[in-house]
């Protein structure tokens, strides 16, 4: 189900800036001071600790089963291939839950307790930016395999924050040439009220305004609302040609309250995100979704891969993420031999050398030949050729657009 379908790779460095000249002016000094703080690093225990702080429960807790096995599958890789500075890799998994609950910081609090050295997730952009200066300022390593907030590149994260999935920017983007590839021009947006629906729905009305487009309608909603019916008449009396809902768990709200007022995806063609794009065979009637939409951000991770994944994890309905959160434990498993060290200052201090620049590897074993003999290395992964810029953004990602069937499940169209 991760086959790409009009699939886009774009540079990211030349989008993923902030929002005024002050704010990139001083990155350059942030990055250097980050760098003179790896350099003077503390010395790790000897032992890689790992930790995760994926969703179990929460509005994305769909996405937790596929990031969960990415995690696992990369560590017990990594491990039957001789651990990292001679020790097996130890794991640790935590829930993070959603901005609705505290869970993410007690989480935070208890893989801190246990000496972790880097933390994989969160996969909302909001719960990590709910616990980045904790995790940061104890000197671990954050490496995100979700989340697409724009806010990360500059933030000031100590040179210790890094992700493996692409910025709003370049998904907004995709999402609003995949309207006009289809012939829509005149555009409805409901978009949750965060920084994640924000600059999703900005994006996608740049792509779609720059292509000929109109957006006659546009809503942000609260999150934690029940009723959308009022909106949904306002964005229906627009007369829109097609529907972009950026949304997380509530889409299984709003979409039977749209259907019951004749303005669902059997009335509309809708187009859904990340967030929203998710198995539904369980929650509505078969062909409620039938013809809809979604993006994702990710590469192929071909069959072998996924196979790879059901062997270690079980029958999983998706794999949104997995391949990038196995990509982020292989690159922090790389950083900390390259460095000599385990800690998480002196892990993140190698993420950007061997993520690229090197010879390419694609496998921790053979990456890690190439390390004991002396080499550079740019590790190639299952979610594509990640490269960090200094910021901790990759510099390349692909987008997937998907569709749904008459069993409410996604795909790669043929």
């Amino acid at each position: 189900s991760l086959a790409i379908g009009g699939s886009l790779a774009l540079v990211l460095t030349a989008c993923g800036g902030g929002d005024d000249d002050d704010t990139a002016a001083e990155t350059p000094e942030a990055t250097e001071s980050a760098t003179d703080d790896a350099g003077a690093a503390a010395e790790g225990d000897g032992t890689l600790t790992v930790g995760t702080l994926l969703p179990e429960t929460g509005s994305l807790a769909f996405l937790g089963p596929p990031e969960f096995a990415g995690v696992r599958l990369a560590v017990q890789e990594i491990n039957e291939a001789g651990g990292v500075l001679g020790n097996d890799v130890v794991q640790i998994d935590s829930d993070s839950g959603d901005t609705s609950s505290n869970i993410a910081q007690q989480s935070v609090d208890t893989l801190l307790s246990q000496d972790v050295d880097a933390v994989i997730g969160a996969a909302s952009s909001s719960v990590s930016l709910s616990v980045i200066d904790k995790i940061v300022g104890a000197g671990v390593v954050q490496v995100s395999p979700a989340n697409t907030s724009t806010t990360f590149t500059t933030y000031d994260d100590k040179g210790l924050y890094f992700r493996t999935a692409p910025s709003d920017v370049l998904q907004g983007r995709v999402l609003g040439d995949a309207v006009l590839a289809d012939g829509y021009q005149n555009v409805a947006i409901l978009a949750l009220q965060d920084a994640y629906g924000e600059t999703l729905a900005e994006q996608a009305t740049k792509a779609i305004e720059d292509g000929g487009g109109t957006i006659v309608f546009q809503e942000f909603y609260d999150p934690k609302a029940t009723d959308f019916s009022a909106v949904i008449d306002e964005a229906s009396s627009t007369s829109p040609d097609a529907v972009i809902l950026i949304a997380f768990d509530e889409t299984k709200t709003i979409i039977p309250q749209a259907a019951s007022r004749n303005f669902g995806p059997q009335d509309v063609p809708y187009f859904l995100v990340d967030g929203n794009l998710a198995d539904y065979s369980e929650d509505f009637d078969p062909g409620t979704m039938t013809g809809a939409k979604g993006t994702l951000p990710g590469a192929d991770t071909g069959d072998d891969f996924k196979q790879r994944l059901q062997d270690e994890y079980g029958e999983l309905t998706s794999f949104a993420y997995a391949g990038e959160s196995y990509d982020a434990t292989i690159l922090v498993a790389l950083a900390a031999i390259a460095a000599g060290d385990d800690s998480g200052e002196s892990i993140g201090s190698q993420m950007e050398a061997v993520s690229g620049g090197g010879t390419e590897c694609t496998t921790f074993a053979e990456c890690v030949e190439l390390l004991d003999a002396g080499e550079d290395i740019d590790y190639n992964g299952v979610s594509g050729n990640i490269e960090f810029d200094s910021a901790g953004d990759p510099t390349t990602a692909s987008v997937g657009i998907y569709e749904y069937a008459e069993d409410n499940t996604y795909s790669a169209p043929e």
